[in-house]
Formats: structure tokens, C-alpha cells, sequence
């Protein structure tokens, strides 16, 4: 469970991939129906974090803009 954030869009989900590159990492986590949000975070973040396939994680989204296309 988190902690407390100012972040309104916080999303629970399921590791499905974490892909270290050479500093970054690639972490998806599918949030149901097959949907899922890939964050790029850095590898010491993977590692502080312990992420694994199959864990439980959220998606926290923090952003000024929101942008559309169609």
C-alpha cells in the first residue's frame, strides 16, 4: 500500500516485464483487461524498490499536461 502522494492518479496493478537497460529500465504493469502502463525508471530505482515479475505495484501518474491526439 503507498504511502500518502498528491498525485491523484494512482493505479494498482501486476508487474508483467522489467527490462534493465544500461542505466534505465522499463517496467510495465498491467492494470486489468490487458491494459498496461510502461514507466521507464532508473535501474537503481528497480533495485531500491525490489521489483519483480508477479509483484503488486501502482502506477502514479503526476503530470502538469495532459496531451490528446486522435
Amino acid at each position: 500500500m503507498l504511502k500518502k502522494l498528491s498525485a491523484r492518479n494512482q493505479i494498482k496493478g501486476k508487474i508483467v516485464e522489467v527490462h534493465k537497460g544500461q542505466t534505465t529500465a522499463h517496467v510495465r504493469i498491467e492494470i486489468g483487461a490487458g491494459v498496461v502502463i510502461t514507466s521507464s525508471i532508473t535501474n537503481e530505482a528497480v533495485d531500491d524498490l525490489g521489483l519483480k515479475v508477479g509483484d503488486e505495484a501502482w502506477a502514479v501518474i503526476k503530470a502538469s499536461d495532459v496531451m490528446v491526439g486522435k
